[in-house]
């Protein structure tokens, strides 16, 4: 066995044990409502900072280009209330259109 499956087996041992821990140490007690509240603006909290990271960096260095661009453009739309495929479809686009392809 190789240092690669002993550490997955690991990590799936500590993640099985975080998880259960939760229903274990509640036993059935509701949660409070201020931390539905928190636990439910994490996902999208996340979510923002990996496309963040994924469009803007580039060998830990900042990178402004047209796929920036199409991600500002795209999120721009979906604060104003764009539907989602619309606000995808107007981001592809405008990044299409600075890299010369339209």
């Amino acid at each position: 066995m190789t240092a690669v499956w002993v550490s997955i087996g690991i990590v799936a041992v500590i993640n099985f044990a975080i998880k259960a821990s939760g229903p274990v140490l509640l036993a059935g007690r509701e949660l409070p409502d201020q931390l539905l509240r928190i636990i439910a603006l994490l996902a999208p909290a996340i979510l923002t900072a990996l496309v963040l990271v994924g469009s803007i960096s580039e060998d830990g260095r900042l990178k402004v280009d047209e796929q920036t661009a199409g991600v500002g453009i795209a999120g721009a739309a979906m604060g104003l209330g764009v539907p989602m495929l619309a606000a995808i479809a107007l981001g592809v686009v405008t990044a299409a259109a600075l890299r010369g392809l339209l």
